[in-house]
């Protein structure tokens, strides 16, 4: 099960953070904090799986922002892995080379996106094409 999703640029501001599971304000940010440390410093020729807490760190680095997933220790990294490079991917078709600029100014849309991607810690769709014609179906009944 996914803990929790944070996208954090590299000065440490997180830019996107939805939690699965319940936690007080204080305990985000420190958590926030605690992850950005320990990922940011990490020299690029180790794996992207660490070791936090109770649980397991999968991050990716594309441009200047750090994607992570906090999950539990006996799931299968690669597979989150290969989720967090197909958010990207979406996010990239959805915003037409997204940046960092389009997370902040729309982030209901990329929470929307995450939403029909994974529900309650769990992956719900692995298609591309799925998500991004649920997308565009959406974005038909909102104009």
């Amino acid at each position: 099960m996914i803990r929790f999703i944070l996208l954090q640029n590299r000065a440490g501001k997180t830019r996107l953070a939805k939690y699965y599971v319940p936690l007080e304000d204080s305990e985000k940010r420190h958590l926030e904090y605690d992850v950005h440390r320990l990922i940011a410093g990490r020299d690029a020729k180790f794996t992207n799986f660490v070791e936090f807490k109770a649980n397991k760190v999968i991050y990716r680095r594309y441009a200047g922002l750090y994607f992570s997933l906090c999950v539990d220790v006996t799931d299968n990294e690669l597979a989150y892995l290969e989720s967090i490079h197909l958010f990207v991917e979406i996010l990239d078709h959805y915003f037409s080379n997204v940046c960092e600029l389009d997370l902040v100014f729309n982030f209901h849309k990329v929470y929307l996106i995450l939403d029909e991607f994974i529900m309650g810690g769990e992956i719900q769709e692995t298609s591309k094409k799925v998500i991004l014609e649920r997308l565009a179906e959406l974005d038909r009944i909102e104009t």
